[in-house]
Parts: structure tokens; C-alpha cells; sequence
């Protein structure tokens, strides 16, 4: 896992001109409550490095959509992260126009019906199941999850 790129220009806008990126982008994920403890959020021109103790894989991918879904974020690094090895099988996907979660669901599990897995898997990044947008990114969990 190291090294995670996202749309700069897409996302929520948490941040402003006089606010420190850092401290909001760790604010929103601790509001969030993924896994983590002992956060640490830096952030240096478009780039994030999250730090700190997670007690599984998911918790991290959690963190890291929570972080790279923000305006203004271009990658998230996670090379300073202690959490276990994540699942091979999980997979992140890129929204794009015209995308729904039940198109997503249709795409990788062959049923537009599983649509409520990808919300589940991505609640904190995804509030309502009809307010995706181009450029968000969203995990995919296993089919069988």
C-alpha cells in the first residue's frame, strides 16, 4: 500500500486559504472514527501522510479515502502506517459520470442489487447513496463480503 493518487479539484471542500489542511483533514477522520489511533495527518502541497496504529487493513483504507476525497488533496501516502497487510482483493475504483452504486454494483459483482455493499464499505465517504461524484474514489470490497 504506500502511495494512493486522487482528482486535486474534486472532493469536499473542508479546507480554506487561512485553515491548516492538516488539522482539518485530521479532524474529519477522527470524526469518521475508521480504526486509528494515534493519528498523525501531514500535508505539504496536494500530499497527505497519514500515520499511526491501525487495528485492520480497512480502517486504513478508510482513513485514506477519508483523506484523499478532500479538495485540494492530490495523493495520500501511508508509508508511516503500522496495520496489518491489506486484502489482496480489495480494489479501489475511480467514479465517472454517469456512475451510480448500482452501476458500479452491476460492473463488479454482476448484480445491480449488491449496490448496498459498496455503500456499506464506503459510508464515510459516501452519506447518501444517491450523492456520488466524478473523481471520488471508493473501495470495492470482495464480492463475497
Amino acid at each position: 500500500m504506500g502511495l494512493f493518487d486522487f482528482a486535486k479539484d474534486m472532493g469536499k471542500k473542508i479546507f480554506g486559504k487561512d485553515d491548516d489542511p492538516a488539522v482539518k483533514i485530521q479532524e474529519s477522520i477522527e470524526l469518521n472514527n475508521p480504526g486509528i489511533t494515534e493519528l498523525g495527518v501531514a500535508y505539504n502541497d496536494g500530499i497527505v501522510d497519514l500515520s499511526g496504529k491501525a487495528g485492520s487493513a480497512e480502517a486504513v483504507e478508510k482513513a485514506v479515502l477519508l483523506a484523499g476525497n478532500v479538495k485540494g488533496v492530490t495523493d495520500v501516502k501511508i508509508d508511516n502506517m503500522d496495520a496489518p497487510a491489506p486484502a489482496p482483493e480489495v480494489e479501489y475504483y475511480s467514479i465517472v459520470s454517469g456512475d451510480s452504486l448500482s452501476k458500479i454494483a452491476k460492473k463488479f459483482y454482476g448484480n445491480a442489487m449488491d449496490y448496498p455493499k459498496l455503500f456499506d464499505a464506503n459510508r464515510e465517504v459516501i452519506k447518501d447513496v444517491d450523492l456520488i461524484y466524478p473523481g471520488q474514489k471508493i473501495r470495492i470490497p470482495p464480492k463475497n463480503w
